[in-house]
Protein backbone atom coordinates (compact mmCIF):
# COMPACT_ATOMS: atom_id res chain seq x y z
CA UNK A 1 0.00 0.00 0.00
CA UNK A 2 1.49 3.15 -1.03
CA UNK A 3 1.96 6.52 1.15
CA UNK A 4 -1.18 7.97 -0.74
CA UNK A 5 -3.66 5.07 -0.20
CA UNK A 6 -2.33 5.21 3.84
CA UNK A 7 -2.93 9.15 4.04
CA UNK A 8 -6.52 8.42 2.88
CA UNK A 9 -7.29 5.50 4.89
CA UNK A 10 -10.49 5.15 6.52
CA UNK A 11 -11.95 3.60 9.69
CA UNK A 12 -15.35 1.67 8.49
CA UNK A 13 -17.48 -0.33 10.60
CA UNK A 14 -19.35 -3.28 8.23
CA UNK A 15 -22.37 -4.47 8.82
CA UNK A 16 -23.66 -7.92 6.88
CA UNK A 17 -20.02 -8.92 6.85
CA UNK A 18 -20.85 -12.24 6.90
CA UNK A 19 -22.86 -12.36 3.69
CA UNK A 20 -21.05 -12.98 0.47
CA UNK A 21 -21.48 -8.91 -0.96
CA UNK A 22 -19.96 -8.31 2.67
CA UNK A 23 -17.38 -10.61 2.33
CA UNK A 24 -16.34 -9.47 -0.47
CA UNK A 25 -16.90 -5.51 0.20
CA UNK A 26 -14.27 -6.52 3.69
CA UNK A 27 -12.07 -7.66 1.36
CA UNK A 28 -12.17 -4.36 -1.09
CA UNK A 29 -12.07 -2.29 2.22
CA UNK A 30 -8.68 -3.67 3.33
CA UNK A 31 -7.10 -4.13 0.21
CA UNK A 32 -7.89 -0.51 -0.59
CA UNK A 33 -5.92 0.11 2.72
CA UNK A 34 -9.00 0.74 4.83
CA UNK A 35 -9.17 -0.10 8.52
CA UNK A 36 -12.51 -2.06 8.91
CA UNK A 37 -14.47 -3.02 12.37
CA UNK A 38 -16.86 -6.17 11.27
CA UNK A 39 -19.60 -5.75 13.24
CA UNK A 40 -21.27 -9.47 13.13
CA UNK A 41 -23.88 -11.67 15.25
CA UNK A 42 -21.63 -14.74 16.34
CA UNK A 43 -17.94 -16.04 16.97
CA UNK A 44 -16.20 -16.33 13.22
CA UNK A 45 -13.24 -18.38 12.32
CA UNK A 46 -9.83 -15.15 12.40
CA UNK A 47 -9.38 -16.31 8.72
CA UNK A 48 -12.90 -15.43 7.82
CA UNK A 49 -12.07 -12.32 7.61
CA UNK A 50 -8.06 -11.92 7.37
CA UNK A 51 -6.69 -7.88 8.27
CA UNK A 52 -10.04 -7.25 9.94
CA UNK A 53 -11.30 -6.47 13.67
CA UNK A 54 -14.12 -8.30 14.82
CA UNK A 55 -17.11 -7.13 17.13
CA UNK A 56 -19.69 -9.35 18.49
CA UNK A 57 -22.82 -8.26 19.38
CA UNK A 58 -26.70 -8.60 18.90
CA UNK A 59 -28.61 -6.42 16.24
CA UNK A 60 -31.94 -6.41 18.10
CA UNK A 61 -29.89 -4.51 21.44
CA UNK A 62 -29.43 -1.54 20.06
CA UNK A 63 -28.01 0.15 23.03
CA UNK A 64 -25.26 -2.54 23.43
CA UNK A 65 -24.76 -2.04 19.59
CA UNK A 66 -24.04 1.27 19.90
CA UNK A 67 -21.90 0.73 22.61
CA UNK A 68 -19.80 -1.61 20.74
CA UNK A 69 -19.61 -0.20 17.72
CA UNK A 70 -18.41 2.98 19.48
CA UNK A 71 -15.83 1.54 21.48
CA UNK A 72 -13.03 1.97 20.00
CA UNK A 73 -13.10 5.18 19.31
CA UNK A 74 -14.38 7.56 16.38
CA UNK A 75 -15.48 5.96 13.05
CA UNK A 76 -15.04 7.98 9.71
CA UNK A 77 -17.70 5.72 7.56
CA UNK A 78 -19.95 2.40 7.58
CA UNK A 79 -20.97 0.33 4.84
CA UNK A 80 -24.63 -1.72 6.25
CA UNK A 81 -25.18 -5.15 3.86
CA UNK A 82 -27.91 -6.95 5.55
CA UNK A 83 -30.43 -8.44 3.88
CA UNK A 84 -33.25 -10.33 5.13
CA UNK A 85 -32.98 -14.02 3.95
CA UNK A 86 -36.08 -14.91 3.23
CA UNK A 87 -38.09 -11.66 2.00
CA UNK A 88 -41.20 -12.60 4.45
CA UNK A 89 -42.73 -9.77 5.98
CA UNK A 90 -41.59 -10.14 9.98
CA UNK A 91 -38.40 -10.86 8.15
CA UNK A 92 -38.12 -7.90 5.74
CA UNK A 93 -39.47 -5.72 8.67
CA UNK A 94 -36.95 -7.30 11.70
CA UNK A 95 -33.76 -6.71 9.09
CA UNK A 96 -34.33 -4.91 6.02
CA UNK A 97 -35.60 -2.20 7.90
CA UNK A 98 -35.12 -2.83 11.77
CA UNK A 99 -31.52 -3.89 11.77
CA UNK A 100 -30.66 -0.98 9.37
CA UNK A 101 -31.60 1.08 11.54
CA UNK A 102 -29.65 -0.24 14.37
CA UNK A 103 -26.74 -0.32 12.05
CA UNK A 104 -27.54 3.56 11.52
CA UNK A 105 -27.51 3.93 15.25
CA UNK A 106 -24.65 2.33 15.80
CA UNK A 107 -23.02 4.36 12.81
CA UNK A 108 -24.25 7.79 14.36
CA UNK A 109 -22.81 6.77 17.95
CA UNK A 110 -19.32 6.17 16.31
CA UNK A 111 -19.21 8.85 15.04
CA UNK A 112 -19.86 7.88 11.26
CA UNK A 113 -20.41 10.94 8.65
CA UNK A 114 -20.85 8.82 5.65
CA UNK A 115 -23.21 5.26 5.78
CA UNK A 116 -22.99 3.39 2.88
CA UNK A 117 -26.51 1.14 2.11
CA UNK A 118 -26.61 -1.56 0.09
CA UNK A 119 -30.29 -2.05 -1.28
CA UNK A 120 -32.02 -3.52 -4.46
CA UNK A 121 -32.82 -1.67 -7.69
CA UNK A 122 -36.37 -4.34 -7.13
CA UNK A 123 -37.86 -1.29 -4.97
CA UNK A 124 -38.60 1.18 -7.94
CA UNK A 125 -41.70 -0.59 -8.23
CA UNK A 126 -42.83 -1.84 -4.76
CA UNK A 127 -45.17 -4.55 -4.67
CA UNK A 128 -43.93 -6.64 -1.92
CA UNK A 129 -43.41 -6.18 1.46
CA UNK A 130 -39.08 -6.62 1.81
CA UNK A 131 -39.38 -3.71 -0.81
CA UNK A 132 -41.45 -1.30 1.28
CA UNK A 133 -39.24 -2.70 4.21
CA UNK A 134 -36.43 -1.69 2.34
CA UNK A 135 -37.52 1.77 1.04
CA UNK A 136 -38.73 2.53 4.81
CA UNK A 137 -35.20 2.50 5.39
CA UNK A 138 -33.84 4.43 2.48
CA UNK A 139 -36.41 7.32 3.45
CA UNK A 140 -35.28 6.98 7.36
CA UNK A 141 -31.61 7.27 6.22
CA UNK A 142 -31.86 10.17 4.32
CA UNK A 143 -33.87 11.97 6.41
CA UNK A 144 -30.81 10.94 9.17
CA UNK A 145 -28.79 14.12 8.65
CA UNK A 146 -25.75 11.43 7.67
CA UNK A 147 -24.15 11.54 4.21
CA UNK A 148 -25.50 8.97 2.18
CA UNK A 149 -24.74 6.50 -0.56
CA UNK A 150 -27.45 4.19 -1.37
CA UNK A 151 -26.49 1.76 -4.22
CA UNK A 152 -29.05 -0.28 -5.68
CA UNK A 153 -27.48 -3.69 -8.20
CA UNK A 154 -29.85 -5.07 -10.79
CA UNK A 155 -29.00 -9.20 -10.04
CA UNK A 156 -26.29 -11.18 -8.51
CA UNK A 157 -24.39 -14.08 -9.87
CA UNK A 158 -25.77 -16.64 -7.41
CA UNK A 159 -29.34 -15.66 -7.98
CA UNK A 160 -29.08 -16.32 -12.06
CA UNK A 161 -26.88 -19.73 -11.20
CA UNK A 162 -29.38 -22.30 -9.82
CA UNK A 163 -30.02 -24.01 -13.12
CA UNK A 164 -26.87 -24.55 -14.26
CA UNK A 165 -26.33 -27.84 -12.16
CA UNK A 166 -29.88 -28.85 -13.57
CA UNK A 167 -28.69 -27.93 -17.09
CA UNK A 168 -25.25 -29.91 -16.76
CA UNK A 169 -27.45 -32.95 -15.91
CA UNK A 170 -29.22 -32.55 -19.35
CA UNK A 171 -32.18 -31.04 -18.18
CA UNK A 172 -33.79 -28.30 -20.03
CA UNK A 173 -33.42 -24.51 -19.19
CA UNK A 174 -36.46 -23.44 -17.34
CA UNK A 175 -38.00 -20.13 -18.55
CA UNK A 176 -41.58 -17.96 -17.67
CA UNK A 177 -43.07 -17.56 -20.94
CA UNK A 178 -40.64 -16.84 -24.53
CA UNK A 179 -37.86 -16.23 -21.95
CA UNK A 180 -37.99 -12.64 -23.10
CA UNK A 181 -40.04 -10.57 -21.35
CA UNK A 182 -37.56 -9.33 -18.38
CA UNK A 183 -33.70 -8.58 -18.49
CA UNK A 184 -31.33 -7.48 -15.82
CA UNK A 185 -27.35 -6.58 -15.97
CA UNK A 186 -25.88 -9.12 -13.51
CA UNK A 187 -22.68 -8.10 -11.55
CA UNK A 188 -20.23 -10.10 -9.58
CA UNK A 189 -19.75 -10.03 -5.62
CA UNK A 190 -16.31 -8.52 -6.41
CA UNK A 191 -17.26 -5.84 -8.64
CA UNK A 192 -20.46 -4.59 -6.48
CA UNK A 193 -17.76 -4.80 -3.69
CA UNK A 194 -15.17 -2.31 -5.56
CA UNK A 195 -18.37 0.18 -6.17
CA UNK A 196 -19.26 0.08 -2.87
CA UNK A 197 -16.07 1.05 -2.07
CA UNK A 198 -15.71 3.64 -4.56
CA UNK A 199 -18.94 5.22 -2.86
CA UNK A 200 -16.29 5.74 0.57
CA UNK A 201 -13.94 7.49 -1.31
CA UNK A 202 -15.72 9.61 -4.07
CA UNK A 203 -17.70 12.39 -2.96
CA UNK A 204 -19.50 12.53 -6.27
CA UNK A 205 -21.70 9.22 -5.21
CA UNK A 206 -22.47 11.12 -1.65
CA UNK A 207 -25.99 11.87 -1.22
CA UNK A 208 -27.61 10.13 -3.75
CA UNK A 209 -29.05 6.67 -4.93
CA UNK A 210 -27.03 4.57 -7.26
CA UNK A 211 -28.49 2.12 -9.36
CA UNK A 212 -25.97 0.10 -10.63
CA UNK A 213 -25.32 -3.65 -12.65
CA UNK A 214 -22.57 -5.48 -14.56
CA UNK A 215 -20.11 -5.17 -17.57
CA UNK A 216 -21.68 -5.49 -20.83
CA UNK A 217 -25.84 -5.56 -22.30
CA UNK A 218 -28.67 -6.46 -20.46
CA UNK A 219 -29.37 -10.24 -20.47
CA UNK A 220 -32.69 -11.68 -20.62
CA UNK A 221 -32.96 -15.74 -19.26
CA UNK A 222 -33.19 -17.18 -22.67
CA UNK A 223 -29.89 -15.25 -23.06
CA UNK A 224 -28.46 -16.20 -20.03
CA UNK A 225 -29.79 -20.23 -20.81
CA UNK A 226 -28.58 -19.51 -24.82
CA UNK A 227 -25.18 -18.54 -23.56
CA UNK A 228 -25.14 -21.20 -20.93
CA UNK A 229 -25.62 -24.57 -23.43
CA UNK A 230 -22.84 -22.68 -25.52
CA UNK A 231 -20.80 -22.97 -22.95
CA UNK A 232 -21.41 -26.65 -22.26
CA UNK A 233 -21.17 -27.40 -26.02
CA UNK A 234 -24.92 -28.85 -26.01
CA UNK A 235 -27.66 -28.37 -28.12
CA UNK A 236 -30.18 -25.50 -26.69
CA UNK A 237 -33.21 -26.43 -24.90
CA UNK A 238 -35.60 -24.33 -23.33
CA UNK A 239 -38.61 -25.43 -21.13
CA UNK A 240 -41.38 -22.93 -20.83
CA UNK A 241 -43.57 -22.49 -17.76
CA UNK A 242 -46.57 -20.32 -18.74
CA UNK A 243 -47.12 -16.68 -16.80
CA UNK A 244 -50.91 -18.18 -16.12
CA UNK A 245 -49.85 -20.76 -14.09
CA UNK A 246 -47.47 -18.87 -12.19
CA UNK A 247 -50.94 -15.96 -11.78
CA UNK A 248 -52.86 -19.29 -10.69
CA UNK A 249 -50.53 -20.58 -8.12
CA UNK A 250 -50.02 -17.34 -6.20
CA UNK A 251 -53.16 -16.42 -6.68
CA UNK A 252 -55.26 -19.59 -5.13
CA UNK A 253 -52.54 -19.46 -2.54
CA UNK A 254 -53.20 -15.91 -1.70
CA UNK A 255 -56.62 -16.39 -1.28
CA UNK A 256 -56.10 -19.98 0.80
CA UNK A 257 -53.74 -17.97 3.46
CA UNK A 258 -57.27 -15.68 4.08
CA UNK A 259 -58.54 -19.36 5.47
CA UNK A 260 -55.49 -21.73 6.47
CA UNK A 261 -53.05 -18.37 8.07
CA UNK A 262 -49.82 -20.95 8.17
CA UNK A 263 -50.53 -20.45 3.97
CA UNK A 264 -49.39 -16.72 4.17
CA UNK A 265 -45.80 -17.46 3.59
CA UNK A 266 -46.12 -19.83 0.71
CA UNK A 267 -48.09 -17.07 -0.57
CA UNK A 268 -46.09 -14.72 -0.38
CA UNK A 269 -43.53 -16.42 -1.82
CA UNK A 270 -45.31 -16.99 -4.99
CA UNK A 271 -45.98 -13.48 -4.81
CA UNK A 272 -42.24 -12.86 -4.73
CA UNK A 273 -41.35 -15.31 -7.49
CA UNK A 274 -44.39 -14.11 -9.50
CA UNK A 275 -42.63 -10.37 -9.27
CA UNK A 276 -38.97 -11.75 -10.53
CA UNK A 277 -40.57 -13.72 -13.40
CA UNK A 278 -42.46 -10.32 -14.58
CA UNK A 279 -40.08 -7.23 -14.09
CA UNK A 280 -36.71 -6.37 -15.38
CA UNK A 281 -34.08 -5.57 -12.79
CA UNK A 282 -32.96 -2.55 -14.63
CA UNK A 283 -33.68 0.99 -14.08
CA UNK A 284 -37.26 2.19 -15.08
CA UNK A 285 -37.96 4.70 -16.84
CA UNK A 286 -41.56 6.09 -15.37
CA UNK A 287 -42.29 8.76 -17.92
CA UNK A 288 -41.85 6.16 -20.69
CA UNK A 289 -43.59 3.11 -18.51
CA UNK A 290 -40.64 1.13 -19.21
CA UNK A 291 -37.44 -0.67 -18.05
CA UNK A 292 -34.56 1.02 -19.87
CA UNK A 293 -31.06 -0.99 -19.93
CA UNK A 294 -29.10 2.01 -21.66
CA UNK A 295 -30.04 3.77 -18.38
CA UNK A 296 -28.83 1.42 -16.00
CA UNK A 297 -25.11 2.36 -15.33
CA UNK A 298 -22.23 -0.68 -15.54
CA UNK A 299 -19.33 -1.84 -13.72
CA UNK A 300 -16.67 -3.78 -13.05
CA UNK A 301 -14.99 -6.49 -15.17
CA UNK A 302 -16.78 -10.56 -14.65
CA UNK A 303 -19.59 -11.27 -16.85
CA UNK A 304 -22.37 -13.85 -15.47
CA UNK A 305 -20.86 -16.13 -18.71
CA UNK A 306 -17.55 -15.51 -16.79
CA UNK A 307 -18.73 -16.66 -13.98
CA UNK A 308 -21.10 -19.94 -15.28
CA UNK A 309 -17.13 -21.02 -16.76
CA UNK A 310 -15.92 -21.09 -13.60
CA UNK A 311 -19.20 -22.65 -12.01
CA UNK A 312 -18.53 -25.02 -15.06
CA UNK A 313 -14.77 -25.65 -14.40
CA UNK A 314 -15.07 -26.73 -10.72
CA UNK A 315 -13.18 -23.35 -9.59
CA UNK A 316 -16.00 -21.46 -7.82
CA UNK A 317 -19.43 -22.86 -6.14
CA UNK A 318 -22.41 -21.57 -5.36
CA UNK A 319 -22.70 -19.91 -1.50
CA UNK A 320 -25.95 -20.70 -1.13
CA UNK A 321 -25.99 -20.14 2.66
CA UNK A 322 -24.76 -16.85 2.93
CA UNK A 323 -27.10 -14.04 3.54
CA UNK A 324 -26.04 -11.73 6.52
CA UNK A 325 -28.03 -10.07 9.00
CA UNK A 326 -25.04 -9.73 10.99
Amino acid sequence: MDAAARKGAKRVLVFGATGTIGRAAVRALIARGHTVLCVVRRPVEAHAFPGAQIRITDPGDRATLERVAAQDGPVDAAVACLASRTGLPADAWAVDYGANVNALGAARAAGVGHFILLSAICVQRPRLEFQRAKLAFESALIESGVDYSIVRPTAFFKSLSGQVDRVRRGKPFLIFGDGRATACKPISDADLAEYLVDCLEQTTYRNRILPIGGPGSALSPREMGEGLFRLLGRPVRFRSVPMGLIDAIAGGLGLAARFVPTLAAKAELARIGRYYASESMLVYDTAAGRYDADATPSTGRETLFDFYAKLIAGTVTLDRGAHAVF
